[in-house]
């Protein structure tokens, strides 16, 4: 009777024990688990562009923006919001140098500003020359002729009769672009009239020719053309420029005398 009684005292502390690993075993299966924690990545903001910018954009408010960006990945070409903070503003009015896309970093190789050099290379259409040549008040449609506005070029020379019965005036270039009056290479708020001695035009290669032929030849002035002339045909070469020279019309090269005849 005795061994009875311990054989069931000896189960009772088996199964109690067998309980309480397995309450343990339950808790421990509801601890959260703690993970190891990654080391916080230091980041800055640099100056990306916003959207594909091609050659020769001119960069706008839309155009760029601040992006975070992993302080390891910084380097001293990226312009960096924390040492240039209005760099987004003063890169504005920019033009495009090299191509960037949509989250590109904008570098100072990538966009040239409009003080610094190469300003004026970077505003050409590819394949055109920048050309300038003197003017007055007189000769300059009285001053209002603004930058990106479009030009006829007109030549004024002396006549085989000499005097002033004598001069001559013909339209040696057709609705071409003003570049810049003077270093003026764009309107400056309200501003109406920009009086200057030199205007910079964009021309071909031919078209420049042409204008330094007759810019030498005699009185260069520039016809302000109206806005919506913006569809029509741009830069023709006329045939009654001064001399005798190769002239383009329409694609055709013709060779021209002084009097305009073909050759």
């Amino acid at each position: 009777m005795g061994y009875a009684r311990l054989i069931m005292l000896a189960l009772a502390a088996v199964a109690a024990g067998a309980a309480a690993f397995l309450v343990q075993g339950l808790i421990a299966s509801n601890k959260p688990v703690q993970t190891a924690q990654k080391p916080e990545t230091a980041t800055t903001e640099v100056l990306v562009a916003a959207k594909n910018l091609d050659l020769g954009t001119k960069v706008t408010s839309a155009d760029i923006k601040w992006q975070v960006w992993p302080q390891a990945a910084v380097t001293d070409a990226y312009i960096v919001k924390s040492t240039s903070p209005e760099a987004q503003n003063e890169t504005q009015g920019s033009v495009v140098r090299q191509a960037m896309l949509a989250g590109e970093p904008v570098t100072s190789n990538k966009v040239v500003r409009s003080d610094s050099t190469g300003f004026m290379a970077a505003m050409l259409t590819a394949g055109m020359r920048a050309s300038s040549v003197k003017i007055s008040a007189e000769t300059g449609a009285g001053g209002f002729i603004l930058p990106n506005d479009r030009v006829d070029v007109i030549l004024t020379s002396q006549g085989e009769n000499g005097g002033r019965n004598g001069n001559t005036s013909r339209t040696i270039l057709s609705n071409v672009r003003v570049l810049a009056i003077d270093q003026t290479y764009k309107g400056e708020g309200d501003e109406r009239v920009v009086i200057g001695k030199t205007a910079t035009l964009e021309l071909t290669s031919a078209q420049s020719e042409v204008l330094a032929r007759a810019d030498a030849s005699g009185t260069v002035s520039l016809a302000l053309r109206s806005l919506t002339d913006g569809d029509v045909k741009s830069g023709d070469v006329h045939s009654e420029a001064i001399g005798s020279m190769t002239v383009l019309r329409y694609g055709t090269a013709t060779e021209v005398n002084v009097n305009g005849a073909t050759q």
